[in-house]
Parts: structure tokens; sequence; C-alpha cells
């Protein structure tokens, strides 16, 4: 089967790659604005519901399972019937679900209707990564992913505070509305300008059979499954920071929601800025070297943060947070193009196991912070940590274990 030419970022049109990244970003940013905004809400949304911020957290949880079990759908169907057209249901999906979340009447119907809005999701994340696969060679494809996260980094600096002005001023459902409303955008956006770049000709048209063994052939590769896990658990720890920070900003320090959304938008600079030095260092070195050093790294601030939790002030919390979270661009961006240039023909197929494993992972770690929260920061900053310790051992494997 032959595959897409690799376009070369140096020499493609501007314009189109510009274009191409903020649309493909745009999709991805589902996610981050589907959970950062609604974040300053959990008070407001345990107080409507008459429950308690436990049962509200689980709501978050759910939405990482939604996230974990739509890839399941989309990446057979995008190496059968191409990438647009499963990214239109995908999207026009989130669409309605975020606008259905607005008249849900109780919390079980609200958890429900965010499972169904994060699988509508699930196709921006994962559809993104199979475009980018089809069109770049691996050390290319990591510095489109880390432009990408440029415009990513966008969504979690604006999404807590203008989450935390919405909700201050007009209310948890109109979250929602703007979801919404965004995803009515990326519809059309993607109807009109983004390109199919699965040609007839290469897509995939077997039957379950052929695709369990597509799926077992990468799950036993050990140049896919690897990488796709290490960066699966370091990107958990963005989750479980995202679970248990309401609670320790809001609550344990008494941080305003508006000035919540900023603290929790600072993070978002660090991960900008990270995903700018990672398309630096690509220019000079492999996205193996990056990513070895990457884990490493964001293990011993990890280490130092649980070790300074107890005593921390609130800056020093904040600072080791933004320091801990900005490896993961790194990390994020040359795992997955490792993962999928070891696809190879089943880019759709690979994209899937990436998303649904990342979010499987994220998805436990987050409803474990919750159901181990004891009124401090340990059950987020623990969390953390385990997931860096666990990534680095699983990179540290395939490099110790006989082939």
């Amino acid at each position: 089967m032959t595959s897409t030419p690799a376009i070369d970022t140096a020499t493609a049109p501007r314009a189109n790659l510009f274009r191409l990244t903020v649309i493909l970003a745009s999709l991805t940013a589902f996610a981050p604005f589907a959970t950062d905004m609604y974040l300053a809400s959990f008070p407001m949304l345990a107080e409507s519901f008459h429950t308690d911020l436990g049962v509200v957290q689980i709501g978050l949880s759910v939405f990482f399972l939604g996230l974990a079990v739509g890839p399941l759908f989309y990446g057979p169907s995008i190496d059968r019937f191409g990438r647009k057209l499963p990214l239109l249901i995908g999207v026009g999906l989130f669409v309605l679900a975020s606008l259905l979340i607005v008249v849900a009447p109780s919390i079980e119907i609200f958890i429900a209707f965010r499972l169904l809005q994060a699988f509508g999701g699930a196709a921006g994340m994962i559809i993104s990564c199979a475009v980018i696969a089809d069109l770049f060679s691996e050390q290319e494809a990591a510095r489109v992913l880390s432009l990408m996260m440029l415009v990513q980094g966008l969504a979690p600096v604006v999404a807590p505070v203008l989450g935390g002005y919405i909700v201050a001023t007009a209310g948890w459902q109109a979250v929602f509305l703007f979801l919404g409303a965004f995803g009515l955008v990326c519809f059309a956006a993607t109807a009109l300008a983004l390109p199919e770049t699965l040609p007839v000709s290469r897509r995939q048209g077997g039957g379950i059979g052929e695709l369990l063994h597509a799926w077992t052939d990468l799950m036993t590769r050990r140049a896919f499954i690897i990488p796709t896990l290490a960066g699966g658990f370091a990107f958990a720890g963005l989750f479980a920071f995202i679970s248990g920070s309401p609670f320790v900003y809001m609550e344990l320090f008494g941080v305003s929601k508006q000035s919540y959304g900023w603290l929790f938008g600072l993070n978002a600079i660090g991960l900008i800025a990270a995903a700018q030095l990672n398309r630096s260092l690509l220019r000079r070195f492999s996205s193996r070297l990056v990513l070895t050093v990457a884990v490493h790294s964001m293990a011993a601030v990890s280490l130092v943060l649980v070790l300074l939790t107890k005593t921390a002030s609130l800056p020093l919390l904040v600072t080791l947070l933004w320091i801990c979270l900005a490896h993961l661009p790194l990390i994020g961006a040359n795992a997955t193009a490792l993962s999928m240039s070891a696809s190879e023909a089943h880019r759709g197929s690979g994209s899937a196991i990436i998303g649904a494993l990342q979010f499987a992972i994220a998805g436990l770690v987050s409803a474990g912070v919750s159901l181990s929260h004891n009124g401090t920061a340990y059950p987020m900053v623990v969390a953390i940590f385990a997931c860096s310790i666990v990534a680095v051992l699983i990179w540290r494997f395939d490099r110790i274990a006989p082939r």
C-alpha cells in the first residue's frame, strides 16, 4: 500500500500550514475547553443539583471515559470512510450534547450528556492526529504537533479565565451554550476548509477480523506501544491537576473563581513556551532524545513537588506545578509522533489506540484523585508524581528489555 508523500514544513506554504494548524488545534481544543471552562462552577453545580462536590467531580471522570471510548469508534471509521465525514459527525454530536446539557434536569442526566459530549469531542483529537500522520514525516509531525500546541495553549489560558467570568455573571449553563457555539464554528471550518487526506484508494474495507488483527499488531508492536503508554501516563498527570486543583486552589487556599481561572491559565503559558522550545530542539535533536530527557526531568520536578507540598505556600505550589506540567508538550508531541510513525498503514487505528489509552489512564487517575480526597493537596501531587514515575519506567523498559 502506498503512503501519502510527507510534507516538508520548511517549504509548505505558510498560509496553508497555519490554516491547517489552527483548524486542527481548534478541534483538539474541545477537551480542554469542555473541562477547563466549567471547573470554577463545581460549587454552583453541586448547589444547583442538590448534591456534593464529589458527585460533581464524577462528571469530570465520566467525561474522560467518553474521551477514552470515542476513539474505539472513530479509529476504524476513519480508516474505512476517510477523515472528514466521521469528523463532521463527531463535531455535530459535541454541539448537540453541549446544548442538551443546558436543560439537564438532574445531576445524573447532566453526567449522561457529558459522556455524550465527550464521545463527540473525541473525534477532533483522534482524527487530527491521523491527518498529521497522513501529511508529515515523523520528525516534521513532531514539529507540527508542537506548532499545534502553541495554538492549543490558548485554550487552557482563555478557557478557565473566560469560564470563571461566565460562571460568575451568567451561571454554569452559559458555559455550555458557549461550547455549543464554539463547536458550530469548528463544524463550519471543517466543512469548508479542511481537506480530505485519505484518498478512496487507500481506505481499508476489511471486516472485524482485519480490524482486530491491526489492533493486535499495534498493541504488541514495541515501537508503537512504548511511547504511547509513556506519553499516556505523563499526560494523565495533567488530569490529576485538573481534577484536584479546584479544591486545592479555591477551598484549601481560598482563591476566588476568577483568580482560580488566572492561576489555572498560568500553566498554559508554560505549555506554550515548552511547545516552542520543542520545535527548536527538534531542529538539532531527535524526537526520541527529547522525549527521554523530558520524562526524566518531569519525574525529578514532581518528586520535589511531593516533598515540599506540606509546607509550600500558594506561590511555591503554583510555581512547582507550572514547571512540572510544562514538560507535557515535550513529552506529548514526541511520543505521539513516534507512535504514529510506527503505526504505518493503520494510522486511524493507531490514533484511536493512542487516544483511548491516554484518556482511559487519565480517567482512572482523575477518579483516583477524587476518591482519595482527604482535605489536602496530596492526592493531586502524589498522582502527578506517580504518573511521571510510571512514564519513566515504561520508557526505560524499552531500552533495557531484550527485543
